[in-house]
């Protein structure tokens, strides 16, 4: 009885196994039935080959161990001391971190102007251990930059590059004093070139090199070099929450501002005088604007340009050269576009009324 069961049971397995075959059949015809006889498929291109490939050999990644020990000699940790004050007006002290790189052999040392800013005490440990007070030759804030000094002999110093001549994906390294642990060294490609960046401060920094080499919090100020050992770029800013996006300031808009910073005390720029405000719907609103959108004039400098061609508190500055100014940061950059002792076409609005002026810009005058 059990065997009769048991064959019973293979006849029944193989009966469902040729019936599903036989559905598969039928719900897949074209899996079983021929191409009818005139149905030939035409074939795209007979002829096609794959393309001949380029048969030179891959480039080797570069010696980055001997473009290290070139420039790291000529980079340093920068220590600041600021004071601030907590809600009993208690003074106390604050220490942070960054880097700089050597310029020349008198000991002028670039790094950035929110590294030093407002310190009240500076120190730069070199690469070969000694520690040296600096002093600060200036800053300009608009660029980020700013020159310390050291009195110091045997000085390293790094050679400034081309940044004109960097293309999208050339290798470069980033050195700084990463996290204030020292001297670290991070490698990289050039991921874009001109890029242009808003910082939490509202500022805009242009001529921006953005590299996938990681660039940390103490790593600002430091050198960002090339394959050749020279210095294109200066570390500045890092978009936080985003890897491998790192910037640079171009080495070739940094050197007009390091050569004024170091001569002048400060940098020389075309300069209108006024103190401005960006408008929106509530600053138009609060003011009692007319328009909301443009650039408030919330001071004129005695004696200035915008004096003289007639600006008043109050204005609502809307154009700059026959081109729209939305906000402070159009404004200026506008002026910063023209030469010093070029007259320049102003439209701002008045109460309810669009009037035009001139303006002769003159230099930025000392700080």
């Amino acid at each position: 009885m059990l065997q009769t069961i048991k064959y019973g049971l293979i006849a029944l397995i193989l009966l469902a196994l040729i019936l599903g075959a036989a559905g598969c059949s039928t719900l897949l015809p074209w899996l079983t039935t021929p191409p009818e006889s005139g149905d030939s498929i035409e074939p795209a291109n007979p002829d096609w080959t794959f393309p001949a490939q380029d048969s030179q050999p891959p480039t080797p990644l570069p010696d980055f161990a001997n473009v290290v020990a070139r420039v790291k000699p000529a980079v340093v940790s920068v220590a600041t001391e600021r004071i601030y004050h907590d809600i009993f007006d208690r003074r106390y002290f604050e220490k942070s971190a960054g880097s700089g790189v050597i310029i020349d052999v008198e000991g002028y040392i670039v790094t950035n102007n929110h590294v030093v800013e407002d310190a009240v005490n500076m120190e730069v440990k070199l690469n070969d251990g000694r520690t040296c007070p600096a002093t600060l030759a200036g800053t300009d804030s608009l660029s980020d930059l700013a020159v310390i000094k050291i009195e110091a002999g045997d000085l390293a110093y790094a050679q400034l590059g081309d940044s004109s001549s960097l293309r999208e994906g050339d290798w470069v390294l980033a050195i700084g004093n990463a996290f204030g642990l020292g001297l670290r060294v991070s490698e990289g490609i050039v991921s874009g070139l001109d890029i242009e960046i808003t910082l939490s401060s509202g500022a805009e920094l242009r001529n921006l090199i953005e590299t996938t080499a990681a660039i940390n919090p103490g790593n600002s100020g430091g050198p960002l070099v090339n394959m050749a050992g020279e210095v294109v770029g200066i570390t500045s800013a890092k978009i936080m929450g985003a890897d491998n996006m790192g910037y640079a300031l171009s080495i070739d808009s940094s050197k007009p501002i390091i050569t004024d910073i170091i001569t002048q005390g400060y940098v020389i720029r075309p300069w209108l005088g006024v103190r401005l405000y960006t408008v929106d719907t509530f600053v138009a609103a609060e003011n009692s604007l007319s328009v909301d959108q443009g650039v408030l004039v919330t001071d004129v400098v005695p004696g200035s340009p915008a004096e003289a061609a007639g600006l008043k508190k109050g204005d609502v500055i809307t154009g700059f050269q026959d081109k729209e100014t939305v906000n402070v940061d159009d404004l200026i950059q506008a002026i910063h576009n023209c030469q010093i002792g070029q007259e320049a076409k102003i439209t701002f609005v008045r109460g309810e009324e669009t009037k035009t002026t001139f303006a002769t810009l003159r230099q930025t005058p000392p700080p």
